[in-house]
């Protein structure tokens, strides 16, 4: 799919960990030696948006390009990949839709915390607002809707669910996923040599924590 200053490259249905790596190595390909005219390469869960100049090039020749890189996308320099520890306070004032979350699954508070926490999940992609991660890998059991209608403003460091999706509200922002915890962390800090604390292709893990630790942990980060 083109437009007159964008490529959409696409790479079927759903959501699936080895599509996302197969989209993180061609852009990562296509970043470090862009085809000519080439400005900007934005990849997401199963494609990628090629930005490009329409005086410098053409979606033609684009496509052969990519064509091209996709017969050794498997030996791409993709950058190393990290596990990143995010603390959370779970419930209650930081994390309000956890009853929701409670109502909708059958589960107890402390199941779904312990599932929530339990796993490493893969970063598919940072989009919507500056450092907002969509994480896939989910345990089925936490699978809850949308709201019906969403918040005008979620604070920052908010986690929520959607779906079978879980992920972080790095700023303050409007939004539709069930909060369920908040992390005491700046997750976009754009003063920092690296403003994001992840990026897409790591792994982040939960740690649930007590009230006093969030407290402790919020005001290191905000003075």
């Amino acid at each position: 799919m083109s437009g007159d200053r964008a490529l959409l490259v696409d790479y079927g249905e759903g959501i699936a960990l080895s599509v996302n790596e197969k989209v993180l190595a061609i852009s990562s390909l296509l970043r470090h030696n862009p085809p000519q005219g080439v400005q900007a390469v934005v990849p997401a869960y199963r494609s990628f948006a090629i930005i490009y100049d329409p005086l410098l090039t053409e979606p033609d020749i684009l496509k052969r390009e990519i064509s091209s890189i996709e017969n050794y996308h498997n030996h791409a320099l993709r950058p190393e990949a990290q596990l990143v520890s995010i603390p959370v306070r779970y419930g209650d004032e930081w994390g309000p839709d956890i009853a929701i979350v409670s109502a909708h699954t059958g589960l107890k508070t402390e199941e779904i915390i312990q599932l929530h926490s339990s796993r490493e999940y893969p970063v598919y992609m940072i989009g919507f607002t500056p450092g907002f991660c969509y994480l896939g890998g989910m345990d089925e059991r936490l699978k809850t809707p949308r709201r019906e209608t969403p918040r005008v403003s979620i604070p920052a460091g908010s986690v929520g669910i959607a779906e079978m999706q879980t992920g972080m509200y790095p700023v303050e922002s409007p939004g539709g996923w069930q909060i369920i915890g908040k992390t005491p962390l700046r997750l976009f800090a754009p003063e920092r040599e690296n403003p994001f604390l992840y990026k897409a292709g790591d792994r982040i893990r939960f740690e649930p924590i007590s009230a006093n630790e969030f407290d402790r942990i919020y005001k290191k980060e905000h003075s």
